[in-house]
């Protein structure tokens, strides 16, 4: 029984490890918005990348042009480390970037540039960095009545190009 336990736990560890994206390495050679990005893989084609994890306020909402010009400030033109998570409904890679080992998207959350992204029944793997950037009032939170994407969209629908 005991050997049984052992090897499904090995198999289940190897098919975790397995499962892991591998990292591509680049440089962000363009920041679409507080949440996407353009990457330019060593070696490969530039890729659209949605930041895992995170719902940054659309361009045309209050504090999108902040959200962006963070995200921009933080990543333009610097060497990333990307894994893929898969795509999103409009072809982007969604993705986790990170520059010398700091995930651009949690750095966003935490500085109050963006939510920690919700489903149904969660809050998000980033929930706890964003109530403290809520509690001291950090990018969007220092103002009372910000409204998550999500819910900006309902109400007003998709930004328009300009």
């Amino acid at each position: 029984m005991k050997l049984t336990l052992l090897r499904l736990a090995l198999l289940a560890a190897a098919a975790g490890a397995a499962a892991a994206p591998a990292a591509l390495h680049g440089v962000v050679t363009q920041v679409r918005d507080g949440d996407t990005l353009v990457v330019q893989p060593v070696g490969g084609a530039p890729l659209e990348v949605r930041l895992r994890d995170i719902d940054a306020p659309e361009s045309c909402q209050a504090w999108g042009a902040e959200a962006r010009l963070a995200l921009q400030e933080l990543a333009l033109g610097k060497p990333v480390e990307l894994r893929t998570h898969g795509r999103d409904v409009y072809g982007r890679v969604i993705g986790s970037v990170s520059i010398d080992g700091e995930d651009l998207g949690r750095r966003m959350v935490v500085e109050g540039h963006a939510w920690s992204t919700r489903s149904k029944w969660d809050l998000g793997p980033l929930v706890k960095q964003e109530r403290q950037a809520r509690a001291l009032g950090r990018g969007l939170h220092a103002a009372a009545g910000a409204v998550q994407p999500r819910e900006f969209r309902r109400v007003h629908g998709p930004c328009v190009p300009r």
